[in-house]
């Protein structure tokens, strides 16, 4: 089913100041509603917001990225990246396609970039919507960092994209999950470069989301599923504390919510939008 929706999405690539970045698009048409920007996470691609672009591209511009060094992206040129190496990709991209203020949503990872992406480009960003946000390990000692970086990038070495995904992919959903939902993200994860998981593995070890969420003072809000063993609530509770918002638990999701019960993490996407569009005309602040 996934799959056969895909094909109505068409991986896209477009040349920015930053390489190349490929992505996916719906409801191109809609040039009056916000658009959304959909970031994913290290073991995920543009692909695995399929549900999403299906279900918000009947009402708004909705496009999810591959992440530098993701599909056919090219990699972030720092070898150990940080948030802003990449949030500056994001910029080029955005300017490539011609948005100059938009929704965004990071999920785990893609939430350290968005967040960077909106301390250092506020007047971009129309709203910040963060889905288990990973944290980072900025703020840790240098031997958590290392140690933390190492052992992802020695798992990634033994296992390769296609382990990864037979060994990983489980922990992404929660015992709700169906069996599609988890085909879904073990194809999403076997599809990983390892060049660009491994740079990413660097930014996780670099970020400290929470130190960038604080100075962002725009629209915001947090969630993250009930049953989220990466990013368990605790975790994401400090998140929206630095963020100033209550945190939204979702009921009966993973780590990967929004491939497990997209109806409800699109609804909340959705919501998200309308509350910001309701206080803003053509764009501006009211």
């Amino acid at each position: 089913m996934n799959i056969q929706t895909l094909a109505c999405f068409p991986d896209t690539h477009i040349e920015t100041a930053h390489g190349i970045t490929g992505y996916r698009e719906a409801g191109a048409m809609h040039r009056r509603a916000l658009p959304v920007v959909l970031l994913h996470g290290i073991g995920s691609g543009a692909a695995s917001w399929v549900r999403q672009l299906d279900a918000l591209g009947a009402k708004r511009r909705v496009i999810a990225w591959d992440a530098p060094g993701y599909g056919e992206s090219s990699c972030i040129r720092n070898d150990s990246p940080l948030a802003l190496d990449y949030g500056q990709a994001l910029r080029a991209w955005l300017d490539a396609l011609d948005i100059d203020r938009c929704v965004i949503v990071g999920h785990s990872l893609g939430a350290i970039i968005a967040g960077s992406f909106a301390v250092h480009t506020p007047q971009r960003v129309a709203g910040l919507l963060l889905i288990s946000p990973a944290a980072g390990y900025g703020a840790a000692s240098k031997e958590v960092r290392e140690s933390k970086r190492d052992a992802r990038l020695k798992m990634l070495n033994e296992l390769g994209p296609q382990g990864l995904a037979r060994e990983r992919s489980a922990n992404m959903l929660s015992h709700y999950a169906d069996d599609e939902a988890r085909e879904w993200v073990r194809w999403n994860m076997a599809r990983i470069v390892p060049a660009g998981y491994a740079q990413a593995t660097h930014l996780l070890a670099n970020a400290d989301l929470a130190a960038d969420i604080a100075r962002f003072h725009g629209r915001i809000a947090v969630a993250v599923g009930a049953d989220d063993a990466i990013t368990p609530p605790d975790a994401c509770e400090r998140i929206a504390q630095a963020a100033r918002v209550n945190l939204q638990v979702m009921p009966r999701a993973g780590h990967a919510g929004y491939v497990e019960s997209p109806a409800a993490y699109t609804a909340l996407i959705d919501a998200f939008c309308e509350s910001i569009e309701c206080h803003t005309k053509d764009g501006v602040p009211q």
